[in-house]
């Protein structure tokens, strides 16, 4: 865990001192705890979690090379719902190496449903995506993204689409399907009277054990 703590630390851009100060110890004692010399306790584990709003498991599975990752909600093309994420007992975690470009960033899962991506994501895969709300970046053609699509009676869909920019500079979402009813490319503006929102874009894809 130290050597996770320390990477921890500096993607935030912190010194051991203002995690000293944090914790209310001194920064000698920060140091040892850093670097291995003492023990982490429950309690301390809790106010580390609570700094780098991360849980106790996370900071556990991260040393260990591996991220948990909490999925919330289908991803299912065609499928028009007045809300889009799961209840709490219908979430459930998947495992996901401890990527570095990631620390420090949230990451969210969905569970694909349906034929719209069979050629990259078979039923039931889930993948990982980048939150945009919280973690804004640039959008690049040739990578996949969820999008959230919702119609002026407010109903939503969630599906995923590889972005392209075609040679008068416009960009597209593309489908990936053999199902001919998922194969029209989508204009990123959306149509008249429908909304298109970027969620993030794909980082892993993972298929849960039945």
């Amino acid at each position: 865990m130290n050597k996770y703590l320390k990477a921890l630390r500096v993607s935030r851009g912190l010194s051991q001192a203002d995690v000293a100060a944090y914790l209310n110890i001194s920064p000698e004692n920060y140091n040892r705890l850093e670097n291995g010399r003492v023990e982490f306790t429950l309690s301390r584990m809790k106010q580390l979690a609570e700094l780098f709003n991360c849980s106790v498991t996370d900071l556990i599975s991260a040393s260990a090379g591996t991220r948990q990752v909490e999925v919330i909600c289908n991803i299912q093309a065609g499928y028009w719902s007045d809300a889009t994420e799961w209840d709490d007992e219908r979430r459930y975690d998947v495992v996901i190496p401890d990527d570095p470009d990631f620390r420090g960033k949230e990451l969210i899962g969905g569970e694909i449903k349906g034929s719209s991506m069979n050629k990259r994501y078979p039923d039931g895969s889930v993948v990982i995506i980048t939150n945009f709300y919280k973690n804004p970046e640039e959008l690049m053609p040739g990578k996949r993204y969820v999008v959230e699509r919702e119609r002026a009676d407010g109903m939503r869909e969630t599906t995923v689409k590889t972005l392209a920019k075609d040679d008068f500079g416009k960009f597209w979402l593309m489908p990936e399907s053999t199902d001919p009813h998922h194969q029209t490319p989508l204009e990123i503006n959306g149509d008249d009277g429908e909304t298109i929102r970027i969620l993030g874009k794909v980082v892993y894809a993972v298929r849960r054990e039945d």
